[in-house]
């Protein structure tokens, strides 16, 4: 077996199950715990739970007014970076067709090239998250292990795809299955640490707003 045959095969079948297995646990290990019933009254003039929870989410998308410029920076960055990110996942040919292959789904694609191009540009985006995160007094005493965990196996899918797609270094083959090897990796990880939020923000937004509205705080 070539690594290439193991990295799309075995590894990434184990991959794959340790991330739905992962991701299933954490979802069920806070969405199917037993609440205690709220038995308090709504505040007077509380808005339906639903939309309540859809402000919260609305409202943390952009930061408040008194840390908006002092975080403006950190903020469109974090777009960028995750805009390119899905764009690459969702929107490059070869990982439709992977998708496709588990789902029996797909849609259209962008050009490669532009591809190529979101993929430099998110690489740039996430060199200079980690620069701030470095150089800023506050991130750094509060970023932990999993922070640069999380930075590093994102960034690796990124710069092995661009890699292979140059056809860098090494054979093609090579660096086709570095790259698969990479994204096992990331998969793997997620569902442990705090990538995790890429399934869990909207829902932990929206029962916060959910509860703090019935609670009559001010949002």
């Amino acid at each position: 077996m070539t690594l290439l045959d193991a990295a799309r095969g075995p590894v990434l079948q184990l991959a794959l199950a340790i991330f739905a297995f992962g991701v299933a646990w954490r979802l069920s290990s806070l969405l199917l715990l037993p609440f205690a019933r709220d038995k308090s009254l709504p505040r007077t003039g509380a808005p339906p739970a639903a939309f309540a929870a859809l402000r919260e989410i609305l409202r943390r998308s952009w930061p408040q007014k008194s840390f908006g410029r002092a975080s403006l920076f950190m903020t469109v960055n974090s777009y960028v970076f995750h805009l390119g990110l899905a764009l690459i996942v969702f929107a490059f040919a070869p990982h439709i067709l992977f998708i496709k292959s588990l789902f029996g789904v797909s849609w259209g694609n962008l050009p490669n090239n532009v591809i190529y191009a979101v993929a430099v540009v998110t690489v740039a985006s996430l060199a200079a998250a980690l620069i701030r995160r470095i150089s800023n007094p506050v991130q750094r005493i509060i970023s932990t292990f999993d922070d640069y965990v999380a930075w590093f196996v994102t960034l690796l899918p990124v710069l092995t795809g661009l890699a292979a797609a140059s056809h860098l270094i090494a054979r093609y083959e090579t660096l086709l299955a570095i790259h698969i090897l990479s994204v096992a990796l990331f998969l793997a990880w997620l569902p442990f640490g705090k990538l995790m939020h890429a399934f869990l923000v909207f829902v932990t937004r929206g029962m916060t707003g959910a509860y703090l509205s019935r609670r009559g705080a001010q949002l």
